[in-house]
């Protein structure tokens, strides 16, 4: 049995501490905060309950695995989860009104062809065929495997070259997200629109994100999106019972200060006065923080090469019940796409008619009763520092956005009881994607420091609910049992 401190009690803290607990090992969760959960939070009052993270789970092929590994049982027996449907629905800003069925990539070229017309769905399956590939190519080591020990076949980009015709023979290989829209999506306002969203969702600006970054709607389009009853802070919830059930030990309201080293393998950690001896550490919080705030000085990692960007959210307590046949999320398309990235990349400031995402749950336990609505949108903006600097407007951003989406024929504005405005406490973390010359790749589970292991969304294989639960089986598996 070895003796395991876990620092951080988010998602993949959790998910780390069932797994090596079930294996048999001593496990001990030192949180800063006073809950778990991390990324998974939930605000309630007067009756209404919001998560303040994620609010779909995609690949839930991942906390299947958890809750067979750690407890012998389907994941349905701990939250209760269903594919939403539609998958979403998309206002575009010249009126077009697109909702996409979900896990049906047969389906989704349909929709787009009655959308945008004959022609469109087969250029964007086109796309996403190419997609697959990628997908073949990269499913194992950039998100079921440690990252390998020599990266650099992982820094070309696996996207296949289209078919080339004509003059297009004579043209570089396509490299770029936006070069995927500009040669293989023929600049189509819509089908841009739709593939940059997926990009923007995780912070990642067209123009610099490799071609391969296709992978993401391929994912979400093919293998579905599921909704847990009560939110994704339900799954959190029940993780953490599940760690309690196989015995690991949770210190909350505990700051971890200091990786505490012993001829150069990590042997515990320092909490202010007190400390927790171990024979392993896991690290479950941003990675760059352990160097930046002097936890793990020795660590090494090198600064990000991926702008920072976070996720501004509003949260609405409505009055009036959910209309029949709303989506769960409509998104709302950014009058001008250039300009929106513009102001979220390369000119920080809250971006004006920006793309939004209005999740609207039919969730029961989310309201105070049927004659009300919990509702929640959320817009990528320029990173925690500069909205921190444009914190004043943000009350007044709120209304602008309520302007912006009745513009767009969602007018909620009469039916609000309240709202909360949370500004990004951090910066948005991406998907460990291939080439780019390897921009994108996260740092390892192993940290280079001995003794001590790296899981969560800032680490391979990247952000998202699905990755930061990979990384904690990726690094489970590799620990081993006791």
């Amino acid at each position: 049995m070895a003796r395991i401190v876990i620092i951080g009690a988010g998602i993949s803290g959790l998910a780390a501490a069932a797994r090596l607990a079930t294996l048999g090992h001593r496990v001990t969760v030192c949180e800063a905060g006073s809950t778990f959960g991390g990324m998974l939070g939930r605000y309630e009052r007067d009756g209404f309950t919001f998560d303040t993270g994620p609010g779909l789970l995609t690949l839930p092929a991942v906390y299947r695995d958890l809750a067979l590994k750690s407890g012998r049982e389907p994941l349905e027996q701990l939250v209760q989860l269903a594919p939403v449907s539609p998958e979403s629905r998309h206002l575009f800003p010249d009126g077009t009104d697109l909702v996409l069925p979900n896990a049906s990539r047969g389906g989704v070229g349909q929709a787009l062809d009655t959308a945008f017309g004959p022609g469109s769905g087969e250029r964007w399956n086109e796309v996403m065929n190419r997609a697959r590939a990628v997908w073949e190519a990269t499913r194992r080591p950039l998100l079921e495997e440690p990252l390998p020990a020599d990266p650099r076949p992982l820094h070309t980009d696996p996207y296949p070259a289209p078919p080339r015709r004509g003059l297009t023979r004579l043209s570089r290989r396509t490299s770029t997200l936006a070069q995927v829209a500009e040669r293989e999506l023929g600049g189509h306002p819509g089908l841009t629109a739709l593939l940059y969203e997926y990009a923007l969702r995780f912070g990642l600006h067209p123009d610099d994100a490799p071609a391969g970054a296709c992978v993401l709607p391929y994912m979400e389009q093919s293998f579905g999106v599921w909704y847990v009853t009560g939110g994704n802070r339900a799954l959190a919830e029940a993780v953490y019972r599940r760690c309690e059930q196989r015995g690991a030990e949770f210190h909350f309201d505990t700051p971890v200060t200091e990786l505490l080293v012993a001829d150069g393998r990590a042997c515990g950690i320092a909490a202010g006065e007190r400390t927790f001896e171990a024979d392993l550490v896991l690290s479950a919080i941003d990675a760059r923080t352990l160097a930046e705030r002097g936890i793990a000085p020795g660590l090494g990692l090198e600064p990000s090469r991926v702008e920072a960007t976070g996720r501004l959210t509003v949260l609405l307590a409505l009055r009036g019940a959910r209309p029949a046949g709303t989506a769960y999320r409509t998104v709302v398309h950014a009058r001008d796409t250039e300009r929106e990235l513009d102001q979220v990349f390369r000119h920080p400031q809250l971006p004006q008619h920006p793309t939004v995402q209005v999740h609207r749950a039919d969730d029961p336990t989310l309201r105070p009763d049927d004659r009300h609505e919990a509702v929640t949108l959320t817009v990528t903006v320029p990173g925690p520092d500069e909205v921190a600097r444009l914190a004043p407007d943000s009350e007044s951003y709120a209304d602008h956005l309520l302007d912006h989406l009745a513009a767009s024929g969602i007018d909620l504005r009469d039916r609000v009881l309240w709202r909360k405005v949370l500004p990004p406490a951090e910066a948005l973390t991406h998907p460990s994607l291939a080439g780019s010359g390897g921009r994108y790749l996260n740092p390892a589970n192993e940290s280079g420091i001995p003794g001590l292991h790296l899981v969560g969304e800032t680490v391979h294989p990247g952000g998202g609910l699905a990755r930061a639960g990979m990384s904690a089986s990726i690094t489970a598996t590799g620990i081993g049992p006791a």
